[in-house]
């Protein structure tokens, strides 16, 4: 009863609620618009199962099936190794030994000793070094009546030292050179004035150097020469060169600063040649100090050195002194990488001539010279280098030279007036003849390495003088070229090559006269042949430490004038025997 009344209730206000709204609110009518009709997707669609129910009772049923694995055993005896990484056969190092000698005869009673040993000390901060070279001969030549023998004996003692900021060492060299004047040919002289003539001549030279470079400091190296030279006719010469640098970098680029102080004194006891009176003494006294500035500039592809080369010569002798002032610019530059690589440059310098030098370029000159410095004004050359290939490098340069006092080699007078105690006034000995000279010069090189057994090299000079005189320029060669070649066979074989070609040259054969000037002494202009000169060596090694060699020099039997009037030996064949061994 209760349930029904509540019922009526509800229902009784819901209409009233309903007839009050009526009277009070009119909705009216409101027009929908559909924007987007109504696309099914594939997510509205039924989707079957992929694997439908069967309920057909006619479908068979799986029947279960239990199997098993019949295993029979097998013995085996196999064990896997362990892996180990493969690795790379090393080479093993050579062995260094510190000590070697060389022992080697040949026709004309040539004869050839090297021995050399070297000791560190102090887990190789310090190096002791020994040297001994021998080289002599005591063969005739059959073109001449006199003694043709020479020998020429070195020995050398160094001591360096290595630091982390400094090096330094010192050495001591002892030398004896024997030449004779021998430029003499069969039949110039009778047999009672041959076997008065004194031909030989002894050189003996003494030397002590030292240098220290420095690292982490503006003074950067320094070196120090002193030597004595002298020979069997009472001729010696004192030399004593110093020369420091120092750089100081500056911004990005860096300053060198190279100075040097070089003096040469010495005296002969014999007059000029060119005297028919042996009257006096030579005796000359030389000075220099120099300062050579130079700024070096590093860009990319270009390296330009731009310097100056100031000089102040001093002739002590005659009082004399000049100052000098040369050009010192070099420069490169890459124009095609390591292929193509453009370098030039003007260069000039006060150079010091001395005895020993004369000597070691022409052994047979007379104790009678006049040493002067040479005023090289400027050397302008302009070349290219670099790589043709990867094993072929090239180098063409061009260069042309301005040289006041350049000392050229001149046969002397054959001067019977004189009586000196040596025999070199019959006109086999060689004077030096100072003339103003200009050159215009090409050189060109080619270098071959196809691997590292064979190297192959070729280079060609050409010069044209024109001197001050109008006089021929001496004894030089208007063309000159060398071939070297090293083949390396085998571990044990191994040979080498070289060939020498120089070209005319223009000597003078002239009389002295008494009471003649030199310029009025009859004379006559002689040009001495081109001439080849080829030699070859090959040896054995039979270990690291023993090995065999023999030598061929002159293959070709030519008894050319290296110099006038002095032939030379023909062929040449030395044997010998090397060894290294620790001591």
């Amino acid at each position: 009863m209760y349930k029904n009344i509540y019922i009526l209730s509800i229902l009784f206000l819901s209409l009233w609620d309903t007839v009050l709204a009526q009277e009070t609110d009119d909705i009216g009518t409101e027009t929908v618009t559909v924007v987007k009709p109504y696309s099914p997707t594939v997510s509205d669609a039924f989707k079957l199962k992929s694997t439908p129910n069967l309920n057909d009772s006619i479908v068979l049923q799986k029947k279960k099936i239990n199997y098993s694995i019949f295993s029979v055993p097998v013995a085996s005896t196999f064990t896997p190794a362990k892996g180990k990484a493969s690795r790379v056969k090393k080479t093993p190092p050579p062995t260094l030994y510190n000590s070697y000698a060389s022992v080697g005869l040949g026709n004309f009673n040539n004869a050839l000793v090297d021995l050399y040993t070297s000791r560190e000390f102090n887990r190789g901060e310090d190096l002791l070094d020994f040297g001994l070279s021998h080289h002599s001969s005591r063969g005739a030549i059959e073109t001449t009546p006199l003694d043709a023998d020479f020998y020429n004996t070195k020995f050398d003692v160094s001591y360096a030292k290595k630091d982390r900021d400094m090096e330094w060492g010192a050495d001591i060299g002892l030398q004896h050179q024997l030449y004779n004047w021998y430029g003499i040919e069969n039949g110039a002289f009778d047999d009672a004035t041959v076997g008065t003539i004194d031909e030989r001549q002894n050189y003996f030279n003494a030397e002590a150097k030292a240098h220290l470079n420095l690292e982490d400091s503006f003074f950067k190296k320094g070196n120090i020469l002193l030597r004595r030279f002298w020979d069997a006719t009472e001729s010696g010469e004192n030399r004593a060169v110093i020369s420091p640098s120092i750089e100081l970098p500056i911004t990005e680029e860096l300053v060198t600063i190279n100075t040097k102080l070089d003096y040469v004194n010495g005296n002969f006891k014999n007059a000029s040649l060119n005297n028919t009176v042996n009257d006096g003494e030579i005796n000359y006294s030389q000075f220099q100090a120099g300062v050579n500035p130079s700024l070096l500039i590093l860009r990319d592809d270009l390296t330009l050195n731009l310097g100056a080369n100031l000089v102040y010569g001093l002739d002590t002798e005659n009082s004399d002194s000049n100052f000098y002032i040369y050009p010192a610019v070099t420069a490169s530059y890459r124009l095609l990488d390591e292929t193509v690589i453009a370098y030039g440059g003007i260069e000039g310098e006060l150079k010091q001539n001395s005895y020993y030098d004369f000597v070691q370029e022409n052994p047979y000159v007379s104790p009678t010279l006049s040493v002067l410095p040479t005023d090289q004004q400027y050397e302008g050359y302009l070349g290219l280098k670099g790589q043709l290939l990867s094993n072929v490098s090239y180098n063409i340069k061009g260069s042309y030279t301005a040289e006041n006092r350049k000392p050229l080699f001149l046969l002397n007078p054959q001067n019977l007036v004189r009586d000196d105690e040596k025999g070199y006034f019959y006109g086999n000995s060689f004077q030096v003849f100072y003339d103003d000279v200009k050159t215009l010069g090409i050189f060109g090189e080619l270098n071959i390495d196809l691997n590292r057994n064979f190297t192959l090299g070729i280079n060609a000079e050409f010069y044209d003088y024109d001197t001050e005189t109008d006089n021929p320029a001496w004894n030089l060669p208007s063309i000159k070229g060398s071939l070297f070649m090293d083949y390396q066979i085998d571990k044990q074989w191994y040979l080498g090559a070289s060939l020498f070609y120089v070209g005319e040259r223009e000597d003078l054969i002239s009389t002295a006269l008494a009471s003649t000037p030199p310029n009025l002494f009859p004379s006559t202009i002689v040009t001495l042949d081109s001439f080849f000169d080829a030699n070859a060596h090959v040896g054995y090694r039979f270990n690291e430490q023993l090995s065999v060699f023999v030598k061929a020099s002159n293959i070709a039997n030519n008894d050319y004038q290296r110099w006038s009037n002095f032939r030379v030996q023909g062929f040449q064949a030395l044997a010998g025997v090397s060894y290294k061994f620790d001591f």
